[in-house]
């Protein structure tokens, strides 16, 4: 699908849809938990769905109505069938728990995710019991339990390895988790033990070391999504370069989502000639790029090398996009550095399959003298399915083109 958007202000108010990295952890915990549970999220996505549908092939009964999950606990299979699709959250969550439990399962992937890497997580749990073999580029086959309860992950690569030893670790009665290496996504982790909590799972961090004291998990009853400040992210630029006020409402000040940094960031890259830390928020710098291409000054991102492992090549694919809107960057290996302009071009660009390119594009048409065109727009469908609706509905000027 390709979209035609019309340079235009968008002012007015847009409610934050719910955290997809909140609903991942949610349905995990209530699917491993002693009753039903009952979750509020008011929308779902591919990625959202993709972890529903795992769940639901390991045993656990989802229903969503009226923007509500109700999860009955899993009952082990003899043997599962998980199609993760392209959700790195869900692979990388689900894979320690069918070790932990036990499950014997074949587990597909689509998309970019057999790129994306397991290690060091990969050979932990072959370490610990857990066999594991790649039959094929895009499949796995997961056999074995786990033994033992202290495992050591490199935290340098991702922080999604160490919540899904964390998801593990009730079900083998307890343990810890020893970080090595630079801990990169902190916040995504402490989302992690929040939900554990939630479901009665007592943990302690305490220095390079997390630890989990409970065995199992104790469902709350119900519980509620909160809103996403990375989705969000989107709505706080366009109020930057719109003209008119744009906001966002529905988000907690007190998140533990590293994203809420949302605000920090834009101040500093308006205030000019900004250095702006990626290595905890990689999943903004597409949108904080856009912003700084539209801010007089040079913006540099540091610490971006993960941005590489992404959905798309982040760093490369944000470089490919403003410069065919008409901007300028430059990346090295782990640093991308953006000058800004006032007005970009305008132009036609692919979202690479990554919804946050996507989005990305779309909020650069504000600051552009020309139309943008984004081929491939349905990438959004990913983490935000109405994200051009919620657009349309701030007053954006959006055509469907026909692909040639």
């Amino acid at each position: 699908m390709n979209l035609r958007l019309t340079p235009k202000n968008l002012p007015g108010e847009i409610s934050a849809i719910s955290s997809k990295s909140c609903a991942h952890r949610l349905l995990i915990c209530a699917s491993l938990a002693d009753r039903p549970t009952k979750i509020v999220c008011n929308q779902r996505n591919r990625d959202i769905d993709a972890t529903v549908d795992c769940l639901c092939a390991m045993g656990a009964e989802i229903t969503w109505q009226q923007g509500v999950f109700t999860v009955s606990p899993a009952i082990k299979q003899d043997f599962a069938r998980l199609n993760c699709g392209e959700s790195g959250s869900t692979l990388r969550f689900l894979l320690p728990v069918l070790c932990a439990l036990g499950q014997k399962a074949e587990v597909k992937m689509e998309g970019r995710l057999p790129q994306r890497p397991l290690e060091p997580l990969w050979s932990e749990l072959i370490s610990h019991g857990a066999l594991l073999q790649r039959p094929a580029e895009d499949t796995l086959s997961v056999a074995g339990e786990l033994t033992g309860t202290s495992f050591t992950v490199d935290a340098g690569v991702s922080s999604q390895y160490i919540s899904g030893l964390l998801f593990a670790l009730p079900l083998l009665g307890g343990g810890t988790v020893r970080l090595t290496g630079k801990v990169e996504s902190r916040n995504y982790i402490t989302m992690t033990l929040d939900a554990l909590s939630a479901f009665g799972v007592d943990t302690a961090w305490e220095k390079d070391t997390i630890s989990v004291f409970s065995a199992g998990y104790v469902s709350p009853g119900c519980m509620t999504v909160e809103g996403d400040w990375s989705n969000a992210a989107f709505w706080f630029a366009a109020d930057c370069l719109s003209s008119e006020k744009v906001t966002c409402t529905g988000l907690r000040k007190d998140s533990s989502q590293g994203d809420k940094a949302v605000t920090e960031a834009l101040s500093a890259i308006r205030a000019g000639n900004a250095v702006i830390d990626s290595s905890q928020i990689p999943d903004l710098v597409p949108i904080l790029a856009v912003v700084a291409s539209l801010t007089e000054g040079v913006t540099k991102f540091v610490n971006a090398a993960r941005l590489r492992l992404k959905e798309s090549d982040r760093i490369e694919a944000v470089c490919r996009l403003l410069r065919d809107l008409g901007g300028a960057a430059e990346a090295t290996e782990d640093e991308l550095t953006v000058y800004g302009q006032r007005r970009l071009r305008g132009g036609a660009t692919h979202s690479r399959n990554d919804h946050r390119i996507a989005m990305s594009a779309a909020i650069a048409s504000i600051g552009c003298e020309d139309p943008v065109v984004i081929q491939h727009a349905q990438a959004v469908e990913k983490s935000y399915p109405t994200f051009f609706a919620d657009f349309v509905k701030l007053g954006g000027c959006v055509t469907q083109e026909e692909e040639v």
